[in-house]
């Protein structure tokens, strides 16, 4: 099925979730020639897309990111495309040094101050995990929500809990260390003190372990950590150059009675020509 507005042209690429609510589907924009890609949320439940409807209401300077539209009795929102690198697969918590850990807990906390997605919303995206992270280890929000229990009335307060919680998750690996920040989240969280992110991102700044340069071991270790499946290809493709060498080389003594190509190395000026020059 086709998901066709006055000015969009949505042609489904993948489906990533499916239910009575919602589908998540993956598309590209036949209008703008195929380039485009868009997360699209089909909501299906009338009720979800009345509250929906006055989320996008309520938030008007958000609706000038997406795009909203019915089809044959379904509201259709589209998202723009964000390539999923999931958080909590891409993070190294056992890997990283608490100065880095904390960074990232700190980046998370300004990409929900930045954005400027409603509250019911990102309240959907913190709570399903729908965090990624580059390389840089910047973090950014996906689409591929189950709008199953959307609430229209989460406010920030929410939201603020439900990232707190998330820190504390990413933190976790370094509770051995008796991480500041670790212990002071654990606290606030059990009394639900965070109001705002503003809060949250004050504490964790305080309460960050001093920045120090790492030890070149260290350093060593997390470099072949993190870049282990590019080594690890490199690696398989130089062995496999060497195999078809060995096996070149087996061939070729078998039919010429030496390796035509070490004679570059070893006695190539025996013979000119036709003529030898060991006579």
């Amino acid at each position: 099925m086709i998901y066709e507005s006055t000015k969009m042209q949505l042609k489904p690429v993948s489906t990533l979730r499916q239910s009575k609510i919602n589908d998540i589907v993956i598309c590209r924009d036949m209008a703008a020639g195929g380039a485009n890609l868009y997360t699209v949320a089909v909501i299906k439940d009338h009720e979800t897309a009345r509250k929906f409807l006055k989320v996008c209401q309520d938030y008007p300077e958000w609706t000038e990111e997406i795009t909203t539209f019915s089809v044959q009795g379904e509201f259709v929102v589209a998202f723009p495309y964000k390539t999923e690198r999931n958080l909590f697969s891409f993070y190294m918590g056992d890997t990283y040094d608490l100065t880095t850990c904390e960074d990232i807990c700190i980046n998370v906390i300004l990409t929900c101050i930045a954005t400027r997605i409603p509250a019911p919303i990102l309240y959907l995206i913190l709570e399903q995990r729908k965090l990624n992270l580059s390389k840089d280890h910047s973090v950014y929000f996906d689409y591929d929500l189950d709008l199953s229990d959307f609430d229209a009335e989460k406010t920030e307060r929410d939201c603020t809990v439900q990232c707190a919680s998330i820190l504390l998750e990413l933190l976790a690996p370094k509770e051995s260390q008796k991480a500041i920040s670790y212990i002071l989240l654990q606290k606030k969280i059990a009394k639900r003190s965070y109001r705002k992110f503003t809060e949250l991102y004050k504490d964790i700044r305080i309460a960050a372990a001093p920045k120090n340069k790492q030890s070149l071991i260290r350093s060593v270790r997390f470099f072949f950590k993190r870049n282990k499946d590019i080594i690890f290809r490199v690696l398989f493709w130089i062995c496999m150059i060497l195999l078809v060498l060995v096996l070149v080389s087996l061939i070729s003594q078998l039919i010429f009675g030496d390796i035509p190509f070490l004679r570059i190395f070893f006695n190539s000026f025996e013979t000119i020509g036709t003529e030898s020059l060991l006579q």
